[in-house]
């Protein structure tokens, strides 16, 4: 299993309807094959500049893969993420053994 988790701060006022058309086109990526246990957040800690994060679970390597390679989120990332994404953090997980 890999989790696959971003953190990240938007360049859109809070609140706006851009900041909320993103989350929403965002939320599309889970209907993408093999992505498991979805989740958009909020991240709440003073610790940190974010503001959002994705959360998502894949079976094993070669369906992250899949999905990174899949058009529908490499379209996402150049129409989306890259011109409205201010700064962000990503990290992927596996168990520990």
């Amino acid at each position: 299993m890999i989790r696959h988790t971003v953190v990240f701060r938007l360049k859109h006022p809070p609140g706006s309807a851009p900041e909320h058309d993103f989350l929403q086109a965002a939320r599309q990526l889970a209907l993408l094959p093999g992505v498991e246990r979805f989740e958009c957040l909020r991240q709440i800690s003073a610790k940190n500049p974010f503001t959002y994060g994705l959360s998502m679970e894949f079976a094993d390597a070669a369906a992250y893969q899949r999905y990174n390679g899949h058009p529908e989120h490499t379209r996402f990332v150049h129409e989306r993420w890259l011109p409205e994404v201010a700064d962000f953090m990503e990290i992927d997980y596996a168990p520990l053994a």
